[in-house]
């Protein structure tokens, strides 16, 4: 073969192995969904305790990303996380959806999940999500357990 031809076919392999590792790269840091061209509408929710959630986290719906966390910020008024949703224009919710911090497996990711509920009004740009459920944190049930095991060996 011709060598030109040969370091062509070199070259075009060392491309595409780059563009291979850059894909992989951004679905590993969970940023593939943010380059979207599609419409959304972004909603706010107020949790007590966020756990490990992060910015550009999934949000679900029947294991369906409907969406990403936009933002995170501490409501110094109410004391509680208010956090940005974007989710996207393809799929309206309820205005009475609630909304729960999940995570994916024993000590994965953070995410979302969002149950619609049953009013005929749908969430809007600006809108707020009132039913919350704040994040399980493991080293909370620990302390529960090991409080309430202890207060049953002093009880004895």
């Amino acid at each position: 073969m011709n060598q030109k031809f040969v370091d062509l076919l070199v070259g075009l392999f060392v491309l595409l192995g780059f563009a291979a590792l850059v894909f992989l790269a951004m679905r590993a840091g969970n940023m593939s969904g943010s380059f979207s061209l599609s419409n959304t509408y972004e909603t706010h929710a107020r949790f007590d305790n966020i756990g490990g959630l992060k910015p550009r986290a999934a949000v679900r719906s029947a294991g369906v990303v409907v969406g990403r966390v936009t933002a995170i910020r501490f409501d110094d008024k109410v004391y509680q996380a208010d956090v940005t949703l974007s989710l996207d224009g393809r799929y309206q919710f309820p205005k009475d959806t609630s909304a729960k911090i999940l995570t994916s497996g024993l000590l994965g990711e953070q995410y979302i999940g969002l149950e619609p509920g049953g009013d005929v009004a749908m969430l809007t740009t600006g809108d707020r999500i009132t039913m919350t459920q704040s994040a399980v944190v493991l080293e909370n049930l620990i302390g529960q357990f090991l409080y309430g095991k202890a207060g049953e060996a002093g009880a004895k």
